[in-house]
Parts: C-alpha cells; sequence; structure tokens
C-alpha cells in the first residue's frame, strides 16, 4: 500500500484504536499517549504491521506491541489517585483478559481477528473473553446513575445495570434533572447520553456534575462516536456506539466501575 493510502486509511481507523486505548487505561490522557506512540512507531518502522489481514487488525497489532512492551500500565505519574487504585487491581486480573474482551465487545472484533491483534490462538483469544467477563462481573458493585431522555433505552440500560448486580441511583432525562438527581444520591458510575429531551447537552450535564462530585468514571453513548474522538480535552475515556448491544454494555459498565472509587463499593 502507498505511504499515501495508508495514512488516508489509518486515520479512518484512529478514532476506534483510541476509543479502545482509553477504555484499556481508564484515561483520555493515557490512552492517547499509546496511540500516539503506536503511530510514531509505524512511521518509524511499517513491517510492525506486517502479517495482518487489514489497516485497522495491522494498527490494533502495532498498538499492541507496544502495550504489552511498556510493561502496562501508563506511568504512575500520569494517573490519578482513582486510576492508580483501579490499576492495582487491574493487575490482579488474568493477563490479556481485558484486551481480548475489549476488542470483542467494544471494537467488535471476531475472535480470528483478536486472536491476530494479540497473535495467540483463536481458543485462547475465546478463552480471555469469557475469563475477563466472569472476573469482572464478580469484582465490584456500585452505585450508576442514567441520563437517557429516550424512555425505552432508559430502562434498557438500567436492567442491563441491575441484571449485573449493580443499584440504579435513577434516570434522569434532561441537565436539571440529571443535578437534582444526584444531589440525592452520589454514584460511582455515570451512563449518559449525548443529546438530552430538552435540547441540552449531555456532556454538559456531565462536566458539571464531575464538578460538583469529583473524578467518577462515565460512558457516553452516542450514534456518533467519532466526534468525541479526536484528540481534542476533555473528551471520554469509555464511549459506546448507537445502536448499541447488552454485551457492550456490560464490558464499558465492567470497565469503567474498575476506575471508579472504591469508597462505597461492595468488593
Amino acid at each position: 500500500m502507498a505511504s499515501a493510502d495508508l495514512a488516508q486509511s489509518i486515520a479512518r481507523e484512529l478514532p476506534f484504536l483510541r476509543r479502545y486505548a482509553r477504555a484499556l487505561t481508564g484515561s483520555q490522557s493515557a490512552g492517547d499517549n499509546y496511540a500516539a506512540a503506536t503511530l510514531e512507531a509505524i512511521l518509524s518502522d511499517r513491517s510492525v504491521m506486517d502479517g495482518a489481514a487489514d489497516t485497522r487488525i495491522g494498527l490494533f497489532r502495532a498498538f499492541h506491541a507496544i502495550w504489552q512492551s511498556s510493561g502496562q500500565p501508563v506511568a504512575e505519574a500520569e494517573q490519578t489517585e482513582r486510576e492508580k487504585r483501579a490499576q492495582s487491581h487491574l493487575r490482579n486480573l488474568t493477563p490479556n483478559s481485558r484486551e481480548a474482551l475489549l476488542l470483542r465487545t467494544i471494537e467488535e472484533l471476531r475472535y480470528d481477528q483478536i486472536a491476530s491483534v494479540m497473535r495467540i490462538d483463536q481458543p485462547e483469544a475465546e478463552e480471555l473473553v469469557q475469563i475477563a467477563l466472569n472476573e469482572m462481573s464478580q469484582a465490584l458493585s456500585g452505585q450508576v446513575m442514567v441520563i437517557e431522555d429516550e424512555m425505552i433505552i432508559a430502562m434498557d440500560l438500567k436492567g442491563i445495570v441491575q441484571a449485573m448486580g449493580h443499584n440504579v441511583t435513577g434516570v434522569a432525562r434532561t441537565h436539571g434533572q440529571a443535578i437534582e438527581l444526584a444531589g440525592k444520591a452520589r454514584p460511582d458510575l455515570i451512563l449518559a447520553d449525548i443529546q438530552l429531551a430538552d435540547g441540552s447537552s449531555g456532556i454538559e450535564a456531565v462536566n458539571e456534575l464531575l464538578g460538583d462530585l469529583g473524578d467518577i468514571p462515565v460512558i457516553f453513548i452516542t450514534a456518533f462516536p467519532e466526534r468525541l474522538l479526536t484528540g481534542d480535552r476533555p473528551e471520554p475515556a469509555f464511549l459506546i456506539s448507537k445502536p448499541y448491544s447488552e454485551e457492550q454494555v456490560r464490558s464499558a459498565v465492567s470497565q469503567a466501575m474498575f476506575f471508579a472509587s472504591t469508597e462505597g463499593m461492595k468488593v
């Protein structure tokens, strides 16, 4: 592939690498740093993508080579106290299981593609995903707020979250309702749509909540994820595309909950 064609192809896939890297690290800055390091590695040596079936797989494969060699996770200096606690807990999980789970559920790669990215056999990729689901679903339960103006979607999200063993503090359809709800019950995690019923922004509502409540993980749900994966700041660490699957929501909630404060949560 010519250099110009490769650059265009990588540019199309880069937002999704950012999404994956942010979910893996629990941090916009850390995730984007890994994505940038991946691009630098490709610029230095295009052979890091060799053997991949397409650009996306090659890009993720190059990322994993860096992720594995870096010793994971990111440097402690770049992390908040919440992220440090979460990373300490993550080290107790089966190696490579979260990576396989995110590739499967959030990025929707097939098992053979996951195997190619991680340079493992397909049966091992399948086993790692199942291990991750088992380990993460049993690890933590907490308080989850849902900000969603479409009631059918809100009830669906509520049902998925409750089935995982978490408590839903309530559902807010507008900016004002979100602020009021948070004042009654402090959440450990927020699930938020981008556009709310009164025309207000879910992002603005979340930013105000974080200003009042402090550092709480947020999962944004949007039909246009690439608009929130440009590298600008602030942007979400956790992002689900609409239409979503139950598996995607469960995975994202499990991942994000690891980056929630352990205070008040059941371990």
